[in-house]
């Protein structure tokens, strides 16, 4: 069997695609370069894939000492990664963005290993921006994002998780005991929540209980005890079947996120995205939510924007507009892609 490295993290963004990609490969060692960061803990629970830590360093956006150590951590990184890389002997490099994958790519591409990266967002990130230049492609969920970067770039879709497709609604319905014929209604901000979001639901909560079932998904210690004399308002901290959240709701309110909202299109699930403001990121979530609403596929509240009215508007309108959602989310080709992305690696690994 050939040998394949992935390699990708800081956040889950960068991690669980390369998941969905590994989850239909069976015809490859995997092996997974990455940092003491979240990969290391997530890859924890599967067996079959091989990590391996390697020392990296972050670029932080701003002004500091932290940064004058970047070349030097960068340049050791790379002469661990050319060690790993000999040991393993590679067919290809899959990246998947982040910091940690620039030293990976570097000494694959100065062993003359064939790289993939696949970038998420509609804007590219730094690290990919510098992956691209030795990759033999950049993958991209985003059409547009592939018509700007040029020829090395191919518009393939973002990589689905397979239990994806496979949620059961009926056992959230049952698991919460409801018993209404009220519209479903999921929240979710994220593996920490997403407090302004949270907050804005819990101050409407009065209106929002007549007309519909609430699940808010809130983020670990976001429970709030003083909400539960709420009928109809069902409050979780985190859970490890989204799928089957997913499948029970009628609409879901979300951040904007590629991977979250790139799974709903998949399933075809109506959303009103309330994306991350650019002050607290370089913009990404603001993109990748403008090109949805364009593309007719969700409704789109800025956070900003939020006000008692609005947001009972908004989940309004998304509701009604379900049909239309569904529609044009129904068009798309490449809502999952992952067939394409492997398609790539087989044709590319030597």
């Amino acid at each position: 069997m050939k040998n394949i490295v992935f390699t990708g993290g800081g956040t889950a963004g960068h991690i669980m695609p390369n998941l969905a990609i590994i989850d239909r490969l069976k015809e490859y060692n995997i092996y997974y370069l990455g940092s003491t960061g979240m990969e290391k803990e997530i890859l924890k629970k599967y067996p079959h894939i091989q990590f391996v830590e390697i020392p990296s360093a972050k670029f932080v956006r701003s002004i500091t000492l932290k940064n004058l150590k970047l070349p030097f951590t960068l340049i050791k990184s790379i002469h661990v990664c050319k060690k790993i890389l000999k040991e393993i002997q590679p067919s290809i490099i899959f990246s998947k963005g982040g910091y940690v994958s620039v030293p990976v790519a570097i000494a694959g591409a100065q062993m003359h290993i064939p790289i993939l990266t696949h970038e998420s967002d509609m804007s590219i990130g730094l690290a990919n921006k510098i992956i691209a230049k030795v990759s033999k492609h950049i993958l991209c969920s985003f059409e547009k994002t592939s018509e700007k970067y040029g020829k090395n770039s191919i518009y393939t879709g973002s990589p689905i998780r397979t239990q994806i497709y496979k949620g059961n609604g009926n056992k959230i319905i049952n698991q919460l005991h409801i018993i209404n014929n009220k519209p479903i209604i999921l929240i979710i901000g994220g593996s920490l929540g997403a407090t302004p979001i949270n907050k804005a639901i819990r101050n409407n909560l009065d209106k929002l209980v007549k007309q519909y079932n609430i699940i808010h998904i809130t983020g670990k210690n976001n429970i709030d005890n003083t909400l539960l004399k709420y009928k109809n308002y069902y409050q979780i901290e985190f859970c490890n079947n989204i799928e089957d959240y997913f499948d029970a709701s009628d609409i879901v309110i979300s951040r904007a996120g590629s991977n979250t909202i790139n799974e709903l299109l998949a399933i075809k699930k109506p959303m009103l995205l309330i994306p991350l403001p650019k002050g607290n990121s370089r913009g990404d979530q603001i993109l990748n939510a403008q090109y949805f609403q364009e593309s007719g596929f969700c409704n789109l509240l800025y956070q900003e924007d939020i006000s008692e009215q609005n947001l009972l508007n908004k989940i309004d309108e998304t509701i009604k507009n379900s049909d239309y959602y569904i529609t044009n989310m129904s068009r798309i080709k490449n809502s999952d892609g992952t067939p394409t992305i492997i398609k790539l690696i087989n044709q590319y690994s030597l």
